[in-house]
């Protein structure tokens, strides 16, 4: 293992520790983790792991603290150990960690600072998205919240800045943050279709600012995000890319409704970007990844919910058939590799508080969705596919 994966196995063993010798009585120390383990079948192509096989390669381990020194100011982070196919090993890893101070607080407005390794406010679920119980599915919406580059999205080291004004008609909440994206392999293979020789690295910092307004009771909830960063590629020798860059900025519109027994929701994201100066080898300059989705949730009973989503995703808003994308790699990759349209329907058993049970089905068209280091065989991506799914999620 290394240095750091030996740091973080040995911080997991001392929390407990750590939370023994605080008094919890005082209530300034909050302690709690979760784990998860899923069982995926597909038709067709790897969909975390080798699921054509039965794949139980889709496994979730955290455990997250939070110590209140005072009522300015709080400490927080979340290590986390991920098994997601080919996409990530299960190598311990540090999801956040931050200071999070109060500046100023009244009745009527709050204001402060989070320093660290903090979670970028993007969407809906971005900021919980790691925890089983916080998700709507199995799987979030994957045209809006890649796992196949979550990393990236999830987090930044840097400063970020919130504000809060309280009204009678509801919240509104304001964010904006600097700092640097968590890059890792994934990005290679999304963003530019393989494991060339080479490295991305930060290319300046990350901007993230949000913007939502909450009902009381947060019967309503509307928001925008979004982020801009760009990416520079080092090469290795010999590599067939020459040195370049990616910028990109990423917006996401979301809405939703809760009532008593349902809620809707629905959310589009929009992620214009450009390859800069990658040579002749590589065959693209610009696109705009498009996404959005459609979702409803039903509580059946108390323990017992029923869930129904419908979404589309474009690797091109330009080029929804994929056909001109597919031209430029000289028709290697087919057209649906451009392109999702995925209908899922879930149910959520909660046996008691503290485990979870889900069944998920999906239909699929088009690949987008996939993760091109899981299928880096073109040839053997199959446009029409289903996935079954179930998982068990325990917390505490």
């Amino acid at each position: 293992m290394r240095p750091t994966s030996c740091f973080i196995v040995a911080l997991i063993g001392f929390i407990p520790a750590l939370a023994m010798a605080v008094n919890f009585q005082d209530g300034r120390l909050q302690l709690h983790g979760f784990a998860s383990q899923a069982i995926v079948n597909t038709s067709a192509n790897r969909y975390f792991g080798d699921s054509t096989e039965t794949s139980f390669d889709f496994t979730e381990l955290g455990i997250n603290a939070s110590y209140q020194i005072d009522s300015r100011f709080l400490l927080s982070g979340q290590i986390l150990v991920r098994r997601a196919g080919e996409m990530y090993d299960g190598t311990p890893s540090l999801d956040y960690a931050l200071i999070d101070s109060t500046l100023v607080a009244s009745p009527q407005h709050r204001f402060g600072v989070r320093l660290g390794r903090i979670k970028n406010s993007l969407g809906l679920y971005n900021d919980t998205r790691d925890v089983p119980f916080t998700r709507p599915g199995i799987f979030l919406p994957q045209v809006v919240y890649y796992d196949k580059v979550r990393n990236l999205l999830l987090s930044s080291d840097g400063i970020m800045f919130f504000g809060e004004s309280f009204w009678d008609a509801g919240t509104l909440s304001l964010v904006l943050g600097a700092g640097q994206m968590v890059i890792d392999e994934n990005a290679e293979w999304t963003y530019l279709g393989d494991n060339y020789a080479g490295d991305f690295e930060p290319n300046g910092p990350t901007w993230t600012a949000s913007a939502w307004f909450t009902s009381p009771a947060e019967r309503l909830k509307l928001g925008l995000s979004m982020t801009a960063s760009s990416l520079a590629f080092d090469t290795a020798p010999r590599s067939l890319l020459e040195d370049g860059e990616i910028d990109f900025m990423y917006y996401i519109g979301s809405a939703q409704y809760n009532a008593q027994n349902w809620t809707l929701s629905a959310e589009y994201a929009r992620q214009p970007l450009t390859w800069n100066d990658f040579g002749p080898f590589f065959p693209f300059d610009e696109g705009a990844i498009e996404g959005y989705y459609l979702q409803g949730e039903y509580r059946l009973g108390p323990t017992l919910q029923g869930m129904l989503r419908y979404e589309e995703g474009y690797a091109d808003r330009h080029d929804r058939d994929g056909t001109k994308a597919s031209a430029l790699t000289g028709g290697t990759t087919p057209p649906f590799d451009f392109y999702s349209k995925i209908w899922t329907a879930g149910l959520r058993w909660d046996i008691n508080t503290n485990t979870m049970l889900r069944l998920e089905y999906q239909r699929h068209q088009g690949t987008f969705a996939l993760s091109i280091r899981e299928n880096q065989d073109t040839s053997q991506r199959i446009k029409d596919w289903d996935v079954f799914a179930a998982s068990i999620s325990l917390r505490f």
